[in-house]
């Protein structure tokens, strides 16, 4: 339960860092300070629900668009989370929204690889350290 937990507190907080990393790089990437965790959650939720069906009808109908899965999935969250509540906002027309899309799938992707090492590494020395046979100290 704690290791669900911590991957959920890491998918949370990678897509926070990707949003706010797009906001700082696009200029029409606009982020309010009280709209924000909605617009957070709104883009995890749109992400974790509607990435395996994408996966699954893309599987179905057009095998090699496997690999645009995730984009396809950030793209909606964002959309998603643009249109509900006044956290997030992109303006400007079609190049914003690409380039956000592509930020964002991007910081994530790579925060949920690195953020694991770094959260569940210690659980994993923890556990190491008991069952090493050493004296404690």
């Amino acid at each position: 339960m704690v290791v669900f937990l911590i991957r959920t507190g890491i998918f949370l907080g990678s897509a926070a860092l990707g949003l706010w990393v797009a906001s700082l790089l696009i200029d029409d990437v606009h982020l309010t300070v009280g709209g924000f965790l909605l617009a957070v959650v709104v883009y995890c939720l749109v992400q974790w629900i509607l990435t395996p069906f994408i996966l699954k009808m893309t599987r179905r109908y057009a095998n090699a668009f496997i690999g645009g899965v995730g984009l396809v999935s950030a793209f909606l969250g964002l959309l998603l989370a643009s249109l509900i509540g006044d956290g997030l906002s992109i303006t400007g027309g079609v190049v914003p929204w690409i380039l956000a899309t592509l930020v964002v799938w991007l910081v994530t992707a790579i925060a949920t690889l690195v953020l694991p090492l770094i959260f569940l590494r210690n659980r994993r020395q923890g556990t190491g350290r008991q069952n090493n046979g050493a004296a404690p100290a």
